[in-house]
């Protein structure tokens, strides 16, 4: 389901819903010992580093979840996150996600929302992605990058970065 919806086969929102559905009853200690060990992919800490000493604005506009995109908040140094919002019964989940799903629409309007927001001009924006729900952010962002994406994201973005670390969008950045 996921790669599909990833792939641009099945709307992005029905997936998710049938995904978190059958999430009903994880438990919250599960969800914290995977929360707490998120694998970051190699270049990605140096890259927002970099990033942040250059004076820019930083945001994760996810279909994941908030539990888990906020653990990455401190170490990528972002100023904001919008992801989907788990609901909770207790302890487990209740197989629902909270408010608006944070689909490929959504993550356009949040692109041009922050920019309004920090006043910065869409001919400065970036925006990266790997699954078809990141395609109208994309192409909404002054430059749209394919990071280790589908097939359909590397052959619509603006570039691609395919192997490798991600540390090479410097490379695009600085570029005349």
């Amino acid at each position: 389901m996921t790669q599909a919806a990833m792939a641009g086969q099945l709307a992005f929102s029905d997936s998710l819903v049938q995904r978190v559905a059958k999430l009903q009853g994880i438990e919250m200690s599960l969800l914290d010992t995977i929360r707490f060990d998120l694998p970051l992919m190699p270049g990605i800490e140096l890259l927002c580093s970099v990033l942040k000493a250059n004076d820019w604005k930083l945001a994760i506009a996810s279909g994941g979840f908030t539990l888990f995109a906020e653990q990455l908040r401190k170490p990528l140094q972002l100023d904001e996150i919008v992801a989907n919002e788990l609901a909770f019964d207790g302890t487990a989940l209740n197989g629902k996600v909270i408010g608006r799903i944070i689909d490929a629409k959504a993550k356009q309007e949040t692109l041009c929302e922050l920019a309004a927001r920090y006043d910065i001009p869409s001919t400065q924006t970036v925006a990266i992605g790997d699954g078809a729900n990141d395609l109208m952010m994309m192409a909404e962002a002054q430059l749209g990058v394919a990071i280790h994406g589908k097939e359909k994201v590397v052959y619509e973005a603006d570039a691609a970065i395919c192997h490798g670390s991600l540390l090479q969008l410097v490379y695009f950045l600085s570029a005349p």
